[in-house]
């Protein structure tokens, strides 16, 4: 499966432009104000999160079997998957040598998170100690999408290394629906990002590689979904997997076979769930509506129809009465796009965007992401104590999913605020905690100093 790349987040500047970069000057070309020499010449430590606390979900078990139906037994493209197919047995999880620094770290803490949370029997072993069950390869971005051109990284099955796969690409081993059990995986990842998008790409691949397939724009608490505000598996994610590798579910299984023992699994799983009554319902996400989305947000579009699909999004989210994160997720990609153009609209958007994620998802990371761009907002028009205000909220809910990039951008705009209000000291503190937090989730001085860039421009 793939995680789909879609375009950087943007601010809103003081002059209506954004700067969506991936690359820029050196933090020592910023302007003094905005990186001292003292920053330049010592950078901070690079921050990394500690132990995770995901929160359980709060949606009933009846949804949560809806969902996992759905989940396990479509793929993305809307294909039927007959039967369910998983490892049996221990599983082992190999990583070929070349990987950047940070990859051991975090794929350590996901193993254990694995263990302790989804009760799964998963552990690393050495490269080349037998055949791992999961086999995740690194290599350059451009050499992947020469392959796969959409890719932020994927999995496949049935092969344990870059070049089995590329002998295999065109063939019916790499079609998941014929697998009824899992054996051999492999995992695909760029080694030329920054350590959070390797994180990222981790949770993700390493989850479907494990368990569900699909992904569900409707979900708001899953990285099982492609709107990528999620990227550390949550505790929905984990309750799904460990449901997954729970007796009496087991592969080559039909979906009637797992819908008749589903409650019973999440019940046992999940008591506090079980309220909420019979199955439920839900309304299939339009190929319409996930199209222009891909449109707005995906690579190779021109920059004038990008706002144009944003807005056909909105416009068939509202009329297939979809009030849930995939209208929210619309309004949320036109208030990125139209910020270029029409500030007025992109802030109207974000609003409306903000409106749903309060009631869908209070206080998460969803709501966090549209703070920033109203707090960007804020400080472009000279409203310092508001630009505050918003990312003292957003930033314990940044912190919460492990965003670092957010996080570290939240920090910025902080800092910009405390020295329009000529709290010098507190600023100065501030920009050093962004920037050891930006070296995880912008990766390069090159990347950071953009972003430092692009925030200082924010303040009048």
């Amino acid at each position: 499966m793939i995680r789909t790349r879609f375009l950087p987040f943007c601010l809103a500047s003081a002059l209506g432009l954004t700067a969506c970069v991936s690359t820029g000057p050196e933090l020592r070309d910023v302007a003094e104000r905005r990186a001292t020499p003292e920053i330049v010449q010592a950078m901070p430590t690079m921050n990394q999160f500690g132990a995770a606390r995901p929160a359980p979900p709060t949606r009933s078990n009846a949804e949560i079997a809806t969902d996992f139906l759905d989940l396990a037994f479509l793929m993305e493209s809307g294909r039927q998957i007959e039967r369910l197919s998983r490892f049996e047995g221990p599983i082992t999880v190999a990583v070929v040598p070349g990987g950047p620094a940070s990859l051991s770290h975090d794929l350590d803490r996901l193993v254990d998170r694995l263990r302790q949370e989804a009760g799964i029997d998963i552990r690393r072993v050495a490269h080349g100690d037998g055949v791992a069950s999961i086999t995740i390869e690194t290599l350059p971005r451009a050499r992947m999408q020469r392959i796969v051109p959409e890719a932020a990284c994927f999995v496949v099955p049935r092969v344990s290394s870059w070049t089995e796969f590329r002998g295999a690409r065109n063939s019916r081993a790499m079609d998941w629906t014929t697998l009824e059990t899992r054996e051999r995986v492999a995992v695909f990842i760029p080694n030329d990002v920054p350590p959070q998008e390797v994180r990222d790409c981790l949770h993700e691949e390493v989850a479907q590689a494990l368990g569900p397939l699909n992904d569900l724009y409707r979900l708001p608490d899953s990285v099982f979904n492609d709107d990528n505000f999620n990227a550390v598996l949550t505790g929905f994610d984990m309750l799904i997997l460990r449901a997954y590798y729970s007796d009496p579910i087991r592969s080559g299984m039909t979906r009637d076979q797992v819908a008749a023992v589903l409650p019973g699994v999440l019940n046992r799983l999940n008591p506090r769930g079980a309220h909420g009554g019979g199955a439920v319902t839900v309304q299939a996400t339009p190929r319409a509506w996930i199209e222009a989305i891909e449109t707005a947000l995906g690579p190779g579009t021109r920059d004038g129809l990008r706002v144009t699909a944003a807005e056909r999004a909105v416009s068939i989210a509202r009329q297939a009465n979809l009030a849930d994160a995939r209208l929210a997720f619309s309004y949320f990609a036109l208030g990125r796009l139209a910020l270029a153009t029409d500030s007025e609209a992109s802030l109207n958007a974000f609003q409306a965007a903000a409106n749903i994620y309060d009631r869908i998802a209070p206080d998460g990371v969803h709501a966090a992401h549209v703070d920033m761009q109203l707090a960007a907002f804020a400080l472009s028009a000279g409203n310092a104590e508001d630009a505050l205000a918003l990312t003292g909220r957003a930033m314990p809910a940044a912190t919460r999913a492990e965003n670092a990039a957010l996080l570290s951008t939240l920090l910025m705009i902080r800092a910009e605020s405390l020295d329009a209000l000529g709290r010098a000291s507190e600023a100065r503190q501030v920009r050093l905690d962004s920037l050891a937090w930006g070296r995880y989730g912008f990766g390069t001085n090159a990347a950071l100093g953009a972003r430092l860039t692009e925030v200082a421009a924010l303040s009048p």
